[in-house]
C-alpha cells in the first residue's frame, strides 16, 4: 500500500515538472524519504535516478517538436556532467542547512522573476551561441554541483538562466531537460557507490514516472500556453523555497 501511494505522488509530480523540463526531484526525495526510507542510502540516489529518467523521457516529444537547443544546451549538460559527481561526494562534508537557506532566497528571486516574465511577451531574439555558451558553462557547472549535492537535478537554477538568455518558455523547458538529464545521472552514479537499491520500491517509482513524464510532454508540447507554463514555474519554486526553508528548521 505504501509503494502505491508513494507512486501516486510521484506519478503527479513527475506531470508537473515534465512540464517544465525538471525532474522532480524536490518532491521524490521527501517522498521516498517520509515513507520510511533512509535519505542517503535511498531517497536521494532512488530521486536522482528518477530526476534523470523523467527528463531523459520528455526528451522524446521535445525533441520531435524540435524544441531542444542541442547547441546551445551542449557546454551546459557537459559541465553539469563533471560538476555533479563531485557535489555527491562533498555532500557530506558541506553545511547543507546553509545552503538550503541561500537557495530558498535564490529560488524565491526566481520565482518572482518568472512571474514577472509571464506579464511580458515571449523574446524575439536569444543571446548570441558564444555568449550562451560562456553563461552555460558556469551555470551548468554550479547547477550540477549543487544538484549533486543536495539530490537534485539542478533545473530550477538551469531553467531561469535559459529564458534570461531569450529562450522562449517551451524551448527553454525542453533544453533544461537535456542539462537535468546529464546532471542527474551523474549524480546518481555519484551517490550509488553509498545508496541501497530497493527493487520493489525502485520498480512501481519507475513505472510512475514513465506515465507521468510522458504525459506531461505530451501536455506542454500540445496544449500548454506559454503564458500557463510560466505561471505553474513560479508556483512550483516558491513551494521548493518554502520546503528548502522549512527542511532547515524542522528538521
Amino acid at each position: 500500500m505504501t509503494y502505491a501511494i508513494i507512486a501516486i505522488i510521484i506519478a503527479a509530480a513527475s506531470f508537473v515538472f515534465a512540464m517544465l523540463g525538471l525532474g522532480g526531484g524536490m518532491v521524490y526525495v521527501p517522498v521516498i524519504n517520509w515513507a520510511g526510507f533512509d535519505m542517503k542510502e535511498v531517497a536521494i540516489p532512488l530521486g536522482l535516478l528518477l530526476n534523470g529518467l523523467n527528463t531523459a523521457l520528455v526528451l522524446i516529444p521535445f525533441a520531435r517538436k524540435k524544441l531542444v537547443d542541442w547547441k546551445g544546451g551542449a557546454v551546459m549538460a557537459v559541465t553539469a556532467l563533471i560538476a555533479s559527481p563531485l557535489g555527491a561526494m562533498t555532500s557530506g562534508h558541506v553545511p547543507v542547512q546553509t545552503i538550503k537557506i541561500l537557495f530558498a532566497a535564490m529560488v524565491v528571486v526566481a520565482a518572482l522573476r518568472t512571474l514577472w516574465a509571464s506579464k511580458m511577451a515571449e523574446p524575439e531574439e536569444m543571446m548570441p551561441l558564444k555568449k550562451r555558451s560562456v553563461i552555460g558553462f558556469f551555470t551548468g557547472g554550479f547547477a550540477g554541483f549543487v544538484g549533486g549535492m543536495l539530490g537534485l537535478g539542478g533545473g530550477f537554477i538551469v531553467a531561469p538562466i535559459l529564458m534570461w538568455m531569450g529562450y522562449r518558455t517551451k524551448e527553454a523547458a525542453a533544453t533544461t531537460a537535456l542539462v537535468v538529464t546529464f546532471s542527474s545521472f551523474s549524480g546518481y552514479f555519484g551517490h550509488v557507490a553509498h545508496g541501497t537499491m530497493n527493487w520493489p520500491l525502485t520498480i512501481a517509482v519507475v513505472i510512475a514516472v514513465l506515465i507521468g513524464s510522458q504525459l506531461g510532454g505530451r501536455y506542454l508540447t500540445q496544449k500548454a500556453k506559454s503564458k500557463q507554463v510560466k505561471i505553474i514555474y513560479a508556483v512550483v519554486l516558491l513551494l521548493i523555497a518554502i520546503k528548502l526553508v522549512l527542511d532547515v528548521f524542522y528538521k
